[in-house]
């Protein structure tokens, strides 16, 4: 077992994260905070209190125990909502703002690409793309997509 950056993290009776710190301090409402959530997922976690201050730093998520592991992963999942872009549908027009219909592992959605800067490309043929109400769709290897997805984005990579 690794050292833990604090004594203890449990969920109060309101459903929200309490960080008990090294010293017994009780602190209600954490959030956790990844550091790299797309490249390193695994590595680097900070948990911050309310007034946004840093408590405790996490080097390796999969190195906590079970209990405050799976709070932190069921806190992440919740907070980071990245759903994976399958296939372009349709797009109104090839110059932005633009409207997408798309196909994602959650469902068909429609949304406003602002602008072309909103398409982040990744390492290895992955992208995010920013929709614009603040919701990052990924894509996990852009040449694996079908022919018209390809041809469609590729209007605006």
């Amino acid at each position: 077992m690794t050292d833990l950056p604090f004594r203890d993290l449990v969920l109060d009776a309101f459903g929200k994260l309490v960080l008990i710190d090294l010293d017994g301090v009780a602190h209600v409402g954490v959030t956790p905070v990844r550091a790299h959530p797309i490249s390193a997922p695994d590595e680097g976690l900070s948990l911050v209190g309310v007034h946004g201050h840093e408590l405790a730093w996490v080097r390796r998520l999969s190195a906590l125990p079970d209990g405050p592991r799976r709070l932190l992963e069921a806190e992440l999942a919740a907070r980071e909502f990245h759903p994976t872009l399958k296939r372009l549908i349709s797009v109104n027009t090839f110059a932005t703002p633009s409207t997408w219909r798309v196909e994602t592992d959650r469902g068909e959605v429609d949304f406003v690409l602002k602008s072309e800067e909103d398409i982040r490309r990744l390492d290895e043929g992955r992208l995010l793309i920013t929709s614009s109400h603040g919701v990052q769709m990924q894509v996990p290897d852009r040449w694996a997509l079908d022919k018209q997805s390809k041809k469609l984005l590729e209007r605006f990579l």
